[in-house]
């Protein structure tokens, strides 16, 4: 039980510190989230753990991603990626949705050229199909 009790604890102080950094009170942010205010307070002093969905309408009300929240809680494992990921998960013009479809085809890009990287040069550029991708280059 110990350890479910720190996630809630560090869960909540997460989400007090993201709310004065945003410099909403409480109240504001439960009217925000639609989550009542004895909730939200119990949440931050770590007296309950909220649940993915109660997470989601909180992060909704900060402005952050729920993505963040989820991995605080311990729901998500820390994303990997790098700069370019981070930069995704961190634009507030995306919808959490787009973010996801954008770091989808950003990883398979990435695990495309590692494999084509494992793979001996002499059969990338030798292949049989670059002549063919050239031609149908040509052909448009």
């Amino acid at each position: 039980m110990g350890k479910v009790a720190d996630i809630g604890r560090d869960i909540g102080q997460y989400i007090r510190q993201q709310r004065e950094n945003a410099k909403i009170s409480l109240r504001q942010l439960s009217k925000l989230a639609g989550v009542s205010n004895p909730y939200l307070s119990q949440i931050e002093r770590g007296s309950r753990k909220p649940s993915a969905e109660i997470l989601q309408q909180i992060a909704k009300g900060l402005r952050i991603s729920a993505e963040a929240l989820y991995v605080q809680a311990g729901i998500l494992d820390v994303p990997t990626g790098g700069p370019v990921a981070d930069a995704i998960r961190a634009d507030t013009e995306l919808s959490e949705r787009q973010k996801q479809v954008l770091l989808d085809v950003y990883e398979s890009f990435r695990r495309e050229n590692a494999a084509e990287s494992s793979q001996e040069p002499s059969t990338v550029e030798g292949s049989d199909d670059a002549p063919a991708a050239t031609d149908r280059h040509n052909a448009q």
